[in-house]
């Protein structure tokens, strides 16, 4: 598997990371069957915000480190950006990292308040030949069925859905499961990533969420979610190349896109899952 947010380099203020503690969320996500990681620092307190060259230089330094340890994992450069009037011209620019060095970044929304010119920054971004990955969309305290709409229609315009693993199986709570269960049977999903940020509370684990998930798309469609779209992102495949969500099908048909249906067995997964008591998320 791939987990495309995780952060092992836990501040952009290298000196001060710890590690330690990478090496074992390294040792965690190698017996989780993770093996590639995209490591995603975020700014430190007080210092500046993200830059690429000085992640890939921190990256690199951590991939000899792992060598060193005898840790088969390999590690990409990336970052969780931030929705700002300099996202772009920082991605133009190739100040901002995007994720493995590729057309994909990783955007965080704001937690707290739906943030205005959302569809502007995802139609510019793809102009601009970016793909947005939105970073845990069930995590966000705005998301409301009023809200939700948004969401649609960001996966819809070309947006990735990125969903954190811990989520589906209720490690964040009842509210973010709902909304993850909800995003899945909605077929809107690309992506599971970790968003592991230590080795305990928040540590790098991608499968118990897969096998959630597959209760909700079936087995073939979360094992895309872990290995085949993750790995088209550090291919730098363009979106047209890749398997799309369930519900994203008949876009990608509608534009000559290939596209790949459920299997029998992927279904009845889903329809066995819910016969034996999985909670349906809130609608």
């Amino acid at each position: 598997m791939i987990d495309l947010h995780c952060h092992m380099l836990p501040a952009d203020d290298h000196d001060h990371a710890d590690p330690g503690l990478a090496l074992e969320m390294a040792r965690i996500a190698l017996d989780d069957g993770i093996r590639h990681s995209v490591c995603a620092p975020q700014p430190a307190p007080g210092h500046s915000p993200q830059d690429a060259s000085r992640t890939r230089s921190a990256t690199k330094r951590f991939a000899a480190a792992l060598d060193q340890a005898g840790l088969p994992l390999r590690v990409s450069p990336g970052a969780a950006l931030q929705l700002e009037p300099e996202l772009l011209p920082g991605l133009r620019q190739g100040r901002l990292p995007t994720l493995a060095d590729s057309r994909y970044y990783l955007l965080e929304l704001p937690s707290t308040a739906a943030p205005g010119g959302f569809s502007k920054t995802i139609a510019a971004s793809l102009a601009a030949g970016y793909v947005p990955v939105i970073a845990h969309p069930e995590r966000l305290d705005w998301l409301n069925e009023s809200h939700y709409h948004r969401l649609v229609q960001a996966a819809r315009q070309g947006a990735w859905l990125m969903v954190t693993a811990g989520a589906v199986t209720g490690r964040f709570g009842a509210t973010a499961r709902g909304w993850a269960e909800r995003l899945l049977d909605d077929g809107l999903v690309h992506l599971l990533a970790s968003d592991a940020h230590d080795s305990d509370r928040h540590p790098p684990l991608l499968s118990a969420g897969r096998d959630a998930a597959a209760c909700w798309v079936g087995a073939d469609e979360a094992d895309r979610l872990v290995r085949e779209r993750p790995a088209a992102i550090i291919a730098n495949l363009t979106p047209g190349q890749v398997t799309p969500p369930p519900a994203l099908a008949s876009l990608h048909a509608r534009h000559g896109r290939p596209t790949h249906r459920a299997s029998g067995t992927g279904q009845a997964t889903v329809w066995l899952g819910r016969l034996f008591g999985l909670p349906l998320a809130t609608r």
